[in-house]
């Protein structure tokens, strides 16, 4: 079989990028000597670093395109088309199945084109489309689309290779702050991007308490908007990786013996990492995004409740059970 071009489009957001790895795998092993291109948002482009099996990035800058300005609008447009259609790509795979993604999918020409079809009128963009099930992980819904497609998606691999500059900028980090590499680090990302996700800071900052009073570090990690809330919550007890960039802070879980915190694409992300995870959810029931491959990596709060139902002696009881655990 000739060497094929095959055109993956997920363009957000971070979770859902980084939960499109093990599809991204399954589809090398099915394809070993294609050339695998990603379309993905700008912002998310520095994840597909750490996809192995990624020959090539499109990134798109969504934000321009929504500017309103047609003398920025318009050019974009067209070197998008441009690049979509002279890729001569063979198969197009669109994980995401937004209105959007369904015409970018379409426009490309290419002769095969799968889909996740969850809106009224995007199957045509497809000559594949597969009826989006919401009772599927994130993951499961990726595969579904393979598996109608032909493709083996028995086993996989859901493994992020952190680039060399990323795992060095976060050694350097921590020798900065003075953390010993002899002691066990507890890193916490305590915000998702959603309210209703959240535990409360303040509790985080009991099990942090705990984990130093047993000699281990801690590391408080966030976006840049974090910043500010961090500092004053955290009053110079424990150190912030607030901004770093978000490969930095996959350089900073990777040298952690536990990750901390809630439904968010950076705990996905530690997961892939090979990272142990405690991840705070107010269910694991269909359609929730636990830890892929993982579930009893999840904490929930009893039946009726949400997220800062969980108690902190329950995370704690969970974190010591996960220390217990074999590493590696």
């Amino acid at each position: 079989m000739p060497a094929m071009n095959i055109l993956l489009i997920r363009l957000k957001s971070i979770g859902d990028v980084v939960l499109t790895l093990p599809a991204v795998n399954v589809i090398r092993d099915n394809f070993p000597s294609a050339k695998v291109t990603f379309l993905v948002s700008k912002e998310n482009a520095p994840l597909l670093a750490g996809f192995r099996e990624v020959n090539e990035v499109i990134p798109l800058d969504r934000a321009e395109f929504r500017s309103g300005n047609p003398l920025k609008v318009i050019p974009l447009l067209f070197s998008l088309l441009r690049r979509l259609r002279t890729g001569k790509f063979d198969l197009v795979v669109d994980f995401q199945g937004f209105g959007e993604t369904a015409w970018l999918a379409r426009l490309t020409g290419a002769p095969r084109r799968w889909g996740s079809v969850y809106g009224r009128g995007r199957k045509w963009a497809y000559t594949l489309g597969v009826t989006r099930d919401n009772a599927l992980h994130h993951v499961e819904r990726s595969l579904a689309i393979l598996r109608a497609g032909g493709l083996a998606t028995a086993k996989p691999r859901n493994t992020f290779d952190l680039p060399p500059a990323a795992r060095a900028a976060a050694l350097d980090f921590l020798q900065k702050k003075h953390f010993d590499p002899a002691r066990p680090i507890l890193f916490i990302q305590p915000f998702t991007s959603s309210q209703h996700k959240n535990w409360l800071l303040g509790n985080y900052l009991a099990v942090a308490q705990c984990w130093q009073a047993v000699g281990g570090q801690v590391v408080f990690g966030g976006g840049p908007g974090d910043r500010a809330r961090l500092e004053l919550a955290l009053e110079g007890r424990f150190i912030t990786a607030a901004g770093v960039p978000l490969l930095v802070s996959g350089g900073l879980m990777q040298r952690s013996r536990l990750v901390l915190g809630g439904d968010t694409g950076v705990l996905h992300l530690a997961v892939a990492l090979g990272r142990r995870v405690v991840m705070l959810m107010d269910s694991t029931g269909p359609g929730r995004a636990f830890p892929f491959q993982h579930p009893d990596w999840a904490l929930t709060p009893p039946a009726g409740d949400n997220v800062p139902g969980i108690t902190v002696s329950d995370v704690m009881a969970t974190c010591e059970r996960a220390l217990a655990e074999p590493s590696g």
